[in-house]
């Protein structure tokens, strides 16, 4: 059906609306693409690299310490490695936290890869310090103004909003999944309790899309 001379303006308005709109959805998609960790300029700035398949995976073991661009965490309950994966110009690959897994000491089965979210229960800013204000609060409850029978201080915890701020920051630099263009860089979580003193050895094992691989570590 032919549109009427009057009608013609209303549905080319409509079109380039449409087509606006279509064009700022593809640029937000390439935007959230992008988002996460910078990978480093090249596999060789990193501590160890290794070929599997089209990819190379670079890696370094950063201990108990949670780097993100705004600030360092630390956790008591897991040990970091920063991994890059590299790729020809152009190239993508399929990423999973899961092909991932860590060897300590030698141990025949591998720690697995964690989930990020895990991580938060023990995760710490040393910067912070509570307010002499909060501090006070907590240090009274429970006391009478008196002397040795008084109970413990109660714990002082780090305001929702702060906590909340170190939470995202470590969601953004944990490594992105799914189908991605490379480079691509992330932190991955391990689960160790220990001190980093008495790791010898470290091996990072990936079994993923690309094939197998392993990376010696320095502890």
């Amino acid at each position: 059906m032919r549109l009427s001379s009057a009608l013609r303006p209303v549905f080319l308005i409509v079109v380039l609306i449409g087509a606006a709109y279509v064009s700022a959805q593809s640029k937000d998609a390439t935007v959230n693409e992008v988002k996460g960790m910078p990978p480093r300029v090249a596999p060789t700035e990193y501590q160890a690299h290794v070929a599997a398949g089209p990819l190379t995976i670079a890696a370094d073991f950063e201990g108990h310490s949670v780097a993100t661009p705004e600030a360092t965490y630390t956790t008591e309950e897991y040990v970091v490695v920063e991994v890059g994966m590299f790729g020809a110009p152009g190239a993508r690959a399929l990423l999973s936290k899961a092909d991932f897994s860590l060897r300590i000491n030698g141990k025949k089965t591998a720690a697995p890869s964690q989930p990020y979210e895990l991580v938060f229960k023990s995760l710490k800013d040393p910067e912070w310090e509570p307010s002499s204000k909060e501090s006070k609060s907590k240090t009274s409850i429970g006391g009478n103004g008196g002397g040795g029978d008084s109970a413990p201080p109660a714990p002082v915890h780090m305001p929702i909003e702060l906590r909340r701020a170190m939470e995202q920051r470590v969601q953004r630099t944990s490594m992105l999944e799914g189908d991605r263009a490379l480079p691509q860089a992330g932190l991955l979580f391990f689960e160790y309790r220990g001190k980093t003193q008495g790791i010898r050895s470290l091996e990072l094992i990936y079994t993923g899309s690309a094939g197998n691989a392993s990376l010696a570590l320095q502890p």
